[in-house]
Formats: structure tokens, sequence, C-alpha cells
């Protein structure tokens, strides 16, 4: 009499479909604002055909493109400075030891978990008690203050990676400590202070509540300018504003994440 063959009942893998339901439930919205950014009607209720013009009548708003140059000045700005003490203080707190260290690393990350209408009220008294007239360089300063903190975090976890042997060794062969530290650990930083910059640069440029704290007249960030217009509802150039924000965003953190895979990669082959 012959064997039956067995035969193994289909497999049902929970894990993939929840999988599916959280990316269908992340970027459905994403796609419905994307596909009605080319809606040829003024309202979202309806489609009524395909069309260009929303994208075109949003590179010709000035009102638009002012708040953009704006939000990228305070960007940049913002991320240079931090950029250049968070990498200073995250090498100081790795490579010395001095009293309060503990205190001040918990100081220096705190801007993390502090909600940032905290942050925006605590700067606001600040200038008000010192007197400092608002305007773009105050929201500036202002963002210096979290950027330095996601800029730091970031570095200290490169840093945590590094043989702490490296400054040694070129000492050990006739370096200074200035050329050590440009030369050897510099380099070697520069992936994870990159990445810093990058996530703090679209961190600053998402920014509604401490720029709108902090702004003074005339110096209306990108969000700010947003947020205005949809209290009357959402409009399909506000739709096509989002989806180029979205792409940006997207080609920011591919370039992040392309930086971090490359440093992986050169740590694992050396």
């Amino acid at each position: 009499m012959p064997k039956l063959q067995s035969q193994e009942k289909p497999r049902f893998y929970w894990q993939l479909l929840f999988s599916l339901l959280m990316f269908v439930y992340m970027y459905l919205p994403i796609l419905v604002l994307a596909l009605f950014s080319f809606n040829e009607s003024r309202f979202s209720a309806s489609w009524e055909g395909f069309t260009l013009k929303w994208y075109q009548q949003l590179f010709r708003d000035q009102r638009i493109l002012s708040s953009v140059q704006n939000s990228l000045i305070v960007a940049f700005s913002s991320v240079a400075i931090a950029a250049v003490i968070g990498t200073l203080m995250a090498v100081g707190l790795a490579r010395y030891r001095f009293r309060g260290k503990g205190l001040y690393r918990g100081v220096s990350y705190l801007p993390l978990i502090i909600p940032d209408i905290a942050i925006a009220v605590a700067t606001l008294v600040f200038l008000a008690v010192v007197q400092i007239r608002l305007s773009i360089w105050t929201i500036v300063a202002a963002h210096v203050v979290f950027c330095l903190a996601y800029v730091g975090l970031v570095v200290s976890t490169r840093l945590a990676d590094l043989d702490p042997h490296l400054e040694e060794a070129a000492l050990d062969l006739g370096a200074t400590p200035r050329e050590a530290f440009l030369k050897v650990l510099l380099p070697e930083l520069m992936p994870g202070i990159i990445s810093g910059c990058l996530l703090a640069f679209v961190l600053s440029l998402d920014d509604f509540l401490i720029a709108s704290f902090t702004a003074g007249s005339g110096s209306t960030t990108l969000p700010m300018e947003i947020f205005s217009r949809i209290r009357t509802g959402v409009k399909p150039d506000i739709n096509a504003l989002s989806v180029i924000l979205i792409l940006i965003s997207g080609v920011v953190f591919f370039l992040a994440e392309s930086i971090r895979y490359q440093s992986a990669e050169k740590r694992l082959k050396q």
C-alpha cells in the first residue's frame, strides 16, 4: 500500500502581516497626500484630474520662498555652530576626566528629553530678561541648544567604537596634540559628525514650537508659514509643499544611512 505523502500546511506569518499593516498605517496617508497634490480641484474631497499647477504656483509664491530662505539660514547656521561645539563636547567628555563630569554629561543631553514647549518658553523668558530683540538669530541661538545635543550624542557613539590609543600612538610618533586631533581623530569622527549634522538639520528645518516663540518680525520660518495657512483649510499647494519636504527628508535620511553603512563597512575591513 503506497505511503501517503505528508503535505505541509502553509504557514501563516503573523509577523509579516503585522509589518504590512504597520507600513500601510504609516505610509498610506503620505501616498494620499502625494496623490492629491496633483489634483486639479482646489479641495481634497474629490478628484477632478491631474495637474502640475500647484507645484508651479508654489515656486512663484514669494511668501513661501522667503520662509524657505529663513528656514535654511536657521538650519545651516545652527547646525554649523552645533557641529563644532558638539564635537568638542563629545571628545572632552570621552577623553578627559574632571570634577562633575557625570552631571555635565547629563545636562548636555537634557534637551533630548525636555519637551520643545519647555525649551521655547525658557528661551523666550531668558531673551526677555537679558533684553535681546527677537530676530532670526534668536531662532538660531535657540536651535543650537537641541542641535548641540543631537550632534554630541551621535559623535559620542562614534567615539565609543574607536580605539582610544589612536591619539597616544600619534603623540608617540611626534605629533602635537593639535595635529593628533586634526589628522588622526577628526577624520575618524567625520562620518559621525556628518550623520549628526544631517539629523540636526532635518530637526531644525521641521521645528515649529521653538521658532514661533523666538522669531521676530520678518523672520517667519517654513513651518510657521504652513501653520498660518492650514488654519483655514489645507490647500493643494500645501500638499505639494509637504511632498517636497518629505522627499528632502528622505534624501537626507538616505545620505545619513549611507555614511553610517560605509563607516561600519570600513571598520569591519580593518
